[in-house]
């Protein structure tokens, strides 16, 4: 027959959540004791709550995922933990899932749950790289003791290296670089005023609050000079500190942004702020991923894009509003000739936001300093390139020495 009746819809479910093999497997060894009871879920757990529209697959998985864990149904733990990495739910929602659970299921739960989901892992060849938590590589998150508080990350050992995210983001923007880097370097991540783990004290804030945000950070890390990386704001706050406080660094890297924004975009930059205040960070949303990250990239890597997306829409709107304001204001371009300091600029062939023009204006007026252009990256050049722009910032690191 060609019609389906409900059974068929559940089956229907059931394969794409678990797979045929398994399906048939339950279906194909059903006998005269629990064939009723194989019908039974098959239509009521697998149509009518699978089939419902309310939630997605991927949140039902993780809801199971939970639930099993809660009540230490291991076998069917693994049976929808195996489905939900075959299905090519990302890890790092599986592991959140296991992190909340560690919290409402227990210790123990959550304990055995990462040993079941690790044991998957490897059989399906998906190991994760190692995370060693012994002093030299471990992360270690605090705050400054100064006002406004910035929380502060650091890893590693060696040279001091600092890194600035751009707006909107926060200090986990450079996790994969930070991880590389801390091989050969101590490294310090932070959270800009009004970002992540930050305060957000009111604003509107200037672009000098930024930097001397980072002047103190820096004086009470006790670790400098350092070799400051700003991308998009933070290369903007990198530019003030190395006008305002060249005695803090001994290298300046620059990355998709600008000294100086034209008459025009203070315009878009008013637009934007209007945005938030009326809609929140949804209202922008969609317009900073297309703005940060090329067409491919979105195309290529929509669980990276989303990932950035969420750290935005989980920014404090008032915050974001108020470095909007720093940001639009920026104007370095002028004094960027008294810098003598060791300086790499490195611009995207596709960004809009920084157009490679702006970090050429930048290049041409810092004696000795040198420009590279990404040819394959936009506005956040060291997610979409993360290998060429770790390769160029390693080449420039080693000529300091």
């Amino acid at each position: 027959m060609s019609q389906q009746d409900d059974f068929d819809r559940g089956v229907k479910n059931r394969r794409a959540v678990l797979g045929d093999a398994w399906v048939d497997q339950s279906l194909d060894n059903a006998s005269e004791f629990n064939a009723e009871f194989q019908s039974f879920i098959t239509r009521y757990a697998w149509h009518d709550i699978w089939g419902r529209p309310g939630l997605d697959h991927t949140t039902r998985r993780l809801l199971v995922l939970g639930m099993t864990m809660g009540l230490a149904r291991w076998e069917e733990f693994e049976l929808h933990c195996k489905a939900c990495i075959r299905a090519g739910v990302p890890l790092a929602k599986i592991k959140e899932t296991l992190m909340q659970g560690a919290i409402y299921c227990g210790v123990p739960a959550a304990n055995t749950a990462f040993k079941i989901t690790m044991d998957i892992l490897r059989e399906e060849g998906l190991t994760p790289p190692r995370q060693p938590l012994s002093a030299a590589v471990r992360v270690a998150t605090h705050h400054t003791f100064s006002e406004p508080q910035l929380r502060v990350t650091v890893q590693g050992q060696g040279a001091p290296v600092v890194l600035s995210h751009a707006l909107g983001l926060d200090s986990r923007m450079w996790d994969g670089l930070a991880a590389e880097l801390a091989a050969s370097h101590l490294v310090l991540r932070y959270d800009q005023r009004g970002h992540g783990g930050s305060a957000a004290p009111p604003g509107p804030y200037a672009i000098d609050d930024l930097v001397d945000d980072a002047a103190r950070l820096i004086r009470e890390w006790g670790r400098g000079p350092v070799v400051f990386v700003g991308l998009s704001m933070g290369g903007m706050v990198g530019q003030g500190l190395a006008l305002r406080h060249p005695e803090l660094l001994r290298g300046l890297v620059l990355a998709n942004t600008t000294s100086q924004y034209p008459a025009a975009a203070q315009a878009m930059w008013q637009q934007r702020i209007a945005a938030v205040e009326a809609g929140g960070l949804a209202a922008i949303a969609d317009m900073v991923m297309e703005r940060y990250f090329s067409a491919a990239f979105r195309a290529a890597q929509p669980d990276a894009v989303a990932g950035f997306r969420a750290t935005l829409l989980r920014s404090d709107a008032a915050g974001y509003v108020a470095c909007c304001h720093a940001v639009a204001a920026v104007d370095w371009l002028d004094r960027l000739a008294q810098l003598r300091c060791p300086t790499l600029v490195i611009a995207g062939a596709q960004d809009v936001g920084a157009p490679p023009a702006m970090s050429q204006a930048i290049a041409e007026r810092i004696a000795g300093s040198e420009l590279v252009v990404l040819a394959d990256a936009s506005h956040l050049s060291v997610a979409e390139q993360p290998a060429l722009f770790a390769q160029h910032l390693r080449r420039f690191l080693a000529g300091l020495n």
